[in-house]
């Protein structure tokens, strides 16, 4: 279970703090694949970052005992002077693993970076490190998957790729995922959240949901 209690995050401006998520009280089940809907600015991704301790809420706490993945679509939070192979590394002693050389193959095989991943990864280009921050993601046994419109990245072989990639690991995992696609949503997910005005509401039919995101 992942509990969301009275969660807020607003930023500071000259007029006052700007809320982008305000009280939200709210359980995610571990057997649920859940969307995170909203309009541009709902704070899908803002949500997304807190739930995979990316960042912090102003208020309030996340409770939980899952092994959370970071959002997949996010690829800022490597070392732009370490080489692929050495942000594996990194990332495997941060979570535990100190034989690493099982996950640096699949990463560099995954990712089809080739000798780009011996390469600092500042040099990527956005989609090499699209490509590269989803193959790190799966060469992780995570509990839950965040998945923010990455499966949309690459050509169509690397996309089915990464959607059967997806569906293998939720043979044992769960995934929380934004997507702006109705037909995606509909296929991967079986509960949705929908934000609106900074609120929270779980919606145990995803049909449900996607009625009531449409008449925002």
């Amino acid at each position: 279970m992942i509990r969301l209690e009275n969660v807020s995050k607003y930023y500071p401006t000259r007029y006052g703090p700007k809320y982008v998520l305000k009280n939200i009280q709210i359980d995610i089940p571990d057997d649920r694949d859940v969307a995170l809907m909203g309009v541009n600015g709902a704070g899908k991704s803002t949500l997304m970052r807190l739930i995979g301790g990316v960042d912090f809420p102003s208020e309030g706490k996340i409770v939980s005992d899952r092994f959370i993945s970071w959002p997949l679509a996010l690829s800022s939070g490597f070392q732009g002077n370490m080489t692929g192979r050495e942000n594996v590394r990194f990332i495997c002693r941060i979570h535990g693993v100190r034989d690493t050389a099982e996950i640096e193959e699949f990463v560099k095989s995954f990712s089809e970076l080739g000798e780009a991943f011996e390469l600092p990864v500042s040099g990527y280009s956005s989609g090499m490190r699209s490509k590269y921050s989803f193959a790190v993601s799966m060469g992780f046994d995570f509990d839950t998957y965040l998945i923010d419109e990455i499966m949309a990245v690459g050509d169509e072989s690397f996309k089915k790729k990464c959607e059967k990639a997806i569906s293998e690991k939720r043979e044992s995992s769960n995934i929380i995922l934004v997507s702006h696609s109705m037909s995606t949503i509909r296929k991967h997910c079986n509960a949705a959240i929908l934000l609106a005005y900074g609120r929270a509401e779980f919606y145990e039919s995803v049909d449900r949901a996607i009625f009531r995101y449409q008449s925002l």
